[in-house]
């Protein structure tokens, strides 16, 4: 076997990421058997497959033709679908997605963790799976993706402008999308006026390699209980003609939109977020409700990507946390404040700590648009140790931790804070649950038994998943 063999193959199994199992004969010993992981593939599907990747212990590969179909495979929505890395199981119907991410879940826990004496529950599935992304952030490029429909097609097209999603493993590449299901119909409708808008004047695009150019991103974020509507077009400097002429146009088209901000971004590095921003329409921000709570979103603040399912997790959260309020409550890498004004009506009083600052001012704002008198955020570089916070303010000890880390997980200091603070319960909500379990196990060699978990669907048609986990000091 060797890269670019054509093999035939039945998948028996799914695997994290979003990969179909195959398992076939290793050599002449009928008991060692070699795994392809397939890219595209699901459970019941017979297919040959290419292999990319070939290693000792296993191989990767490419459908290349379907011969006979799982029943879990159904026709994708999206046009898009085999080029854009965003939606890779939208060809899976959606309780087989759900049922996948739950197994996967139990299995890393179980299998990477050793974790055995647990309940593990199944997944809180959403009730939208299209349309529910509050936040879509698309690039413009010199380079675009041609899909092979288009690369058939006789008449020229256009490589030299694209506004839409990288493909995945290539950064200088941008797919031209026209619609996306992700976000709203409104969405791909300013999407593509704002395409026309810059193309049809001849609008330079920024080039990672020369630095030149003026379009880098376009950011569009909507609320789902206000109906608001947010407008941030990043760019590489300052034009203010140009901006006043693009809000005028597309607030004639869409007068659904209640503000416009230019982010101007001076740095290399190709990322959304400006070095200062101006505001051309509305108050530069707009607001959302999760439950009760109010939440001012700003241009480049973090908030929670699905809105009707972050209350489903935050609601999860607080109940795992069994909350009273006599108790006080740590809420560790708490962002904006949104767990922590979320559970602050349960409790006697919960502190907030982050590490970047520009979070904790937004909380702020949020603390103060609530009116929530027993909520306190600091800020604390978490890779590092937070304790001497506690030792400065003269904060009370917790009852309850609640941590929410980035991907990586829990740095090891904050894993060593946590076990000398001794909390009596501890909810872990991650969107890995791979370092989520890592973490999980140092906490119980502390002394802390896992009590339960349960997945919530926060991304329909992908593979990632959001996990809570409760754990009691023994």
């Amino acid at each position: 076997m060797q890269k670019g063999t054509i093999l035939e193959l039945e998948i028996t199994d799914y695997a994290f990421e979003g990969k179909g199992i195959a398992k076939i004969k290793a050599g002449a010993d009928d008991d060692k058997k070699f795994v392809v992981f397939v890219h595209g593939a699901f459970p019941g599907d017979k297919i040959e497959a290419k292999i990319t990747k070939y290693k000792k212990t296993y191989a990767e590969a490419v459908v290349e033709k379907i011969l006979v179909s799982s029943d879990l495979r159904i026709e994708p929505k999206c046009k898009y679908h085999s080029y854009c890395g965003g939606c890779k199981q939208q060809d899976m119907i959606y309780s087989g997605q759900t049922n996948y991410k739950t197994e996967q879940v139990k299995d890393i826990f179980e299998r990477l963790g050793g974790f055995s004496d647990f309940e593990m529950d199944n997944i809180a599935g959403a009730d939208k799976i299209f349309y529910y992304r509050n936040k879509m952030e698309y690039s413009f490029a010199v380079k675009r993706w041609l899909t092979k429909e288009e690369i058939n097609k006789s008449e020229i097209i256009d490589r030299d402008f694209a506004l839409g999603l990288h493909i995945p493993g290539l950064f200088d590449k941008v797919l031209d999308v026209e619609e996306c299901f992700l976000q709203s119909e409104l969405s791909n409708k300013i999407l593509n006026f704002t395409r026309n808008f810059f193309k049809n004047r001849n609008v330079s695009i920024y080039s990672t390699n020369s630095h030149e150019g003026y379009l880098r991103n376009l950011v569009i974020r909507t609320s789902l209980n206000t109906n608001d509507v947010m407008i941030n077009l990043v760019t590489s400097s300052d034009d203010e003609k140009l901006m006043n002429d693009y809000t005028n146009e597309l607030l004639k088209l869409c007068p659904e939109v209640t503000t416009v901000i230019n982010n101007i971004n001076l740095k290399k590095a190709q990322i959304a977020i400006g070095d200062y921003e101006k505001v051309y329409f509305g108050e530069g921000f707009i607001y959302d409700y999760i439950d009760k709570f109010k939440f001012r979103i700003s241009p480049n603040s973090f908030f929670q990507t699905n809105t009707a399912q972050a209350e489903k997790l935050y609601n999860l959260t607080s109940e795992f946390a069994e909350i009273n309020n006599n108790e006080i409550v740590y809420d560790l890498y708490c962002g904006a404040g949104t767990i922590s004004i979320y559970v602050s009506d349960k409790a006697k009083k919960v502190y907030g700590f982050e590490t970047v600052e520009s979070a904790i001012k937004d909380g702020e704002i949020n603390i103060l648009i609530n009116k929530i008198e027993n909520v306190k955020l600091f800020t604390a570089d978490l890779n590092k140790s937070f304790t001497h916070k506690i030792t400065e303010n003269k904060l009370e000890q917790p009852d309850v931790i609640i941590a929410d880390p980035p991907r990586s997980g829990m740095n090891p200091q904050t894993v060593r804070d946590i076990l000398e603070l001794k909390p009596n319960r501890i909810v872990y909500v991650s969107c890995n649950p791979t370092t989520q379990a890592r973490d999980i196990k140092l906490l119980v060699e502390g002394g802390y038994k896992l009590i339960k978990t349960k997945p919530v669907d926060m991304f329909p048609h992908t593979y990632h998943i959001e996990n809570v986990a409760l754990l009691k000091l023994e």
